[in-house]
């Protein structure tokens, strides 16, 4: 399975199988077990029916780095319609961005200006705006960006960020985080890193993700627990339930589409349950890296599309 997952983490860099794959009728068609459509509509249409499960939903525009500055406003521009659209629709449900959509290797000026009009955007609809973690070499700029933007008196509250179990730092970068008073999402991570930096065995990695798991339930705020590893959703509740920790102080956060029976028994139990709905044209490199996460997910769609 190692061997799986850094085979589907280098093919979600390939230019060629992204070209090839965006184009393809088969590849849209593998690609929507995980991707909610290629339209705003088609996300809203989804939010709107986990909301009916008794689920909240983040809403996210695929793409990763921009090449130009009007390429960035554009993808902002989709945001802001996704808040103007959850607020006339009064869904249950949030928006997340990354950094590089935002123009962030351009130029992290631009990116904190656009990032910051989002953050505006969401205060004025009583809404509330993640902020993506990428690759490593960005972890330093985006904690900045968005500590620099919740240190307004105004967005407080209205911006938050996500932190990634296999890096080293991210326990000291979570202290600091709760200090400031900022609401994180816990997953594990997604990208390849090398050894210099993240915990290369999966038994470091969740070892660590239940250590910053507790240190985050047991803070004031409201966090996110990313995961659709039972082990550690076994973890989570075993630690609330032992700490005498509420099930509304946090909430269990799962991907479109994947383990739907495991979000509506977590709904059942009494947890909150947000899933994370991508949709856009751009799929590749986010659906690649869910096959990355979990490689039985290659044998269920193989399945289903010889079923077809």
């Amino acid at each position: 399975m190692p061997l799986l997952r850094s085979a589907f983490i280098a093919l979600s860099t390939n230019q060629t199988m992204r070209r090839f794959s965006e184009n393809s009728g088969v590849g849209r068609k593998l690609s929507s077990r995980f991707v909610a459509g290629l339209e705003v509509e088609d996300v809203l249409r989804a939010a709107e029916m986990l909301n009916n499960y008794g689920m909240t939903a983040t809403l996210d525009s695929l793409g990763e780095s921009v090449a130009t500055e009007i390429e960035a406003h554009r993808s902002a521009e989709i945001y802001h319609r996704l808040l103007d659209s959850i607020a006339a629709k009064k869904l249950k449900a949030n928006i997340s961005v990354k950094l590089t959509q935002m123009g962030l290797e351009l130029d992290p000026d631009l990116a904190y200006k656009i990032a910051s009009g989002l953050t505006e955007h969401a205060r004025a609809t009583g809404n509330f705006l993640r902020i993506d973690m990428e690759g490593s070499p960005l972890t330093q700029v985006t904690l900045d960006l968005v500590r620099h933007i919740h240190a307004r008196e105004e967005y407080r509250g209205h911006i938050g960020i996500v932190i990634q179990s296999y890096l080293y730092r991210s326990e000291a970068d979570i202290q600091q985080l709760i200090n400031d008073g900022i609401r994180v999402r816990l997953c594990k991570g997604a990208y390849q890193e090398p050894p210099a930096v993240a915990f290369p065995k999966k038994t470091d990695v969740d070892t660590n993700y239940v250590r910053l798991m507790g240190i985050l339930l047991s803070s004031p705020l409201y966090h996110g627990i990313a995961t659709h590893d039972e082990a550690m959703i076994e973890a989570t509740k075993n630690y609330a339930s032992n700490q005498g920790i509420a099930p509304d102080h946090f909430e269990f956060q799962m991907l479109f589409g994947v383990r739907r029976d495991l979000q509506k028994r977590l709904v059942r139990e009494g947890y909150n349950v947000r899933i994370y709905i991508p949709f856009g044209r751009e799929w590749y490199p986010y659906f690649m890296r869910r096959l990355a996460e979990r490689p039985a997910n290659v044998f269920f769609l193989a399945k289903n599309l010889i079923r077809s």
